[in-house]
C-alpha cells in the first residue's frame, strides 16, 4: 500500500475518532441539564453552534443555550451584529415548520375569498376575544384567499360546547361567523352528532400550539396570535 493510501486512511481515522470524541459532549450536556427543567420536559437535541462556543439546546419547541459543561444556562436570543438577524428566531421558526399538507383539512370550516389562490390554517377558539378581533379585522380585510379554521378548545368546556353546535349547524361556516363575528350562538346540537374536537385538540398540542389564535402558511410556518393585515401581507409575498 503506498504512502498516500495510508495517509488518506489515517486521515479518516482521525476524522472519525474526532466525531466519536464529540459526541459524549452533547450526551454529558443533555445528561446534565435535563433534570434541572421543569417536570416532564424533555430535551429534543443538543448541538454546537458558532456563537462564541455555545451549544444549542431545543426542548418543547423551543431554544436556549449552554456551556460546552453545561453549567451555565442562557434563555434568550442571539442577534447577529453584521445584519442585526434574530437568530434564535429563525432556528425556531425553522424547528417549528409543519408540513402543510399533513393538516387534516376535512375537519376545519373553509371559507374562499376572491380567487382563493393564498391559503392559511387558523387554529381558533371560540371563546378567544383575539380570535373574534382578528376575524372581524384582518380577515374581514384580506382578499384571494383561502382560510382553513380549526376550532381549537383549550380556553374551557364551554369551548367544546360551542365548537360541537357550530360543527353540526346545518351552514358551519355561518354559525362560526355568526358567533364570532355578531355574537349570535348557534342552537344546541344533538348528542348523537360527531364532531373532530378531540382530534383537532391532541393535533394542536402535538403541534405545540399553546395559544390562539395561531396561523399557519403553505410553506409550514407560522404566525402565533392576531396579526394584522400588514403582517400577513408581508408574509405571503415572502413565499415563494
Amino acid at each position: 500500500m503506498g504512502k498516500s493510501h495510508i495517509a488518506v486512511l489515517l486521515a479518516t481515522a482521525l476524522i472519525a475518532a474526532c466525531a466519536v470524541a464529540e459526541a459524549p459532549v452533547e450526551a454529558n450536556i443533555k445528561k446534565i441539564v435535563e433534570p434541572k427543567l421543569a417536570p416532564g420536559v424533555k430535551i429534543d437535541s443538543v448541538k454546537a453552534t458558532p456563537y462564541g462556543g455555545l451549544y444549542e439546546i431545543r426542548a418543547a419547541g423551543d431554544i436556549f443555550y449552554t456551556d460546552k459543561n453545561g453549567e451555565y444556562l442562557i434563555m434568550g436570543h442571539v442577534f447577529s451584529t453584521k445584519t442585526a438577524q434574530d437568530l434564535t428566531k429563525e432556528r425556531i421558526d425553522e424547528i417549528n415548520k409543519i408540513k402543510f399538507s399533513d393538516l387534516p383539512l376535512e375537519s376545519a370550516l373553509k371559507l374562499v375569498k376572491g380567487d382563493g389562490k393564498r391559503v392559511i390554517a387558523v387554529f381558533e377558539d371560540p371563546n378567544c376575544g383575539y380570535c373574534k378581533r382578528f376575524r372581524q379585522t384582518t380577515l374581514k380585510e384580506l382578499d384571494n384567499v383561502t382560510v382553513y379554521t380549526f376550532m381549537y378548545n383549550i380556553l374551557s368546556e364551554d369551548s367544546f360546547a360551542k365548537s360541537k353546535n357550530i360543527w353540526c349547524a346545518p351552514d358551519r361556516n355561518k354559525a362560526w361567523d355568526d358567533w364570532m363575528i355578531n355574537g349570535k350562538a348557534a342552537p344546541a346540537a344533538a348528542a348523537s352528532c360527531a364532531t373532530p374536537n378531540d382530534k383537532i385538540l391532541a393535533l394542536g398540542q402535538k403541534l405545540r400550539i399553546q395559544g390562539t389564535p395561531a396561523i399557519f402558511f403553505a410553506d409550514g410556518s407560522r404566525i402565533p396570535g392576531a396579526a394584522d393585515t400588514k403582517t400577513l401581507e408581508a408574509k405571503f409575498s415572502s413565499i415563494k
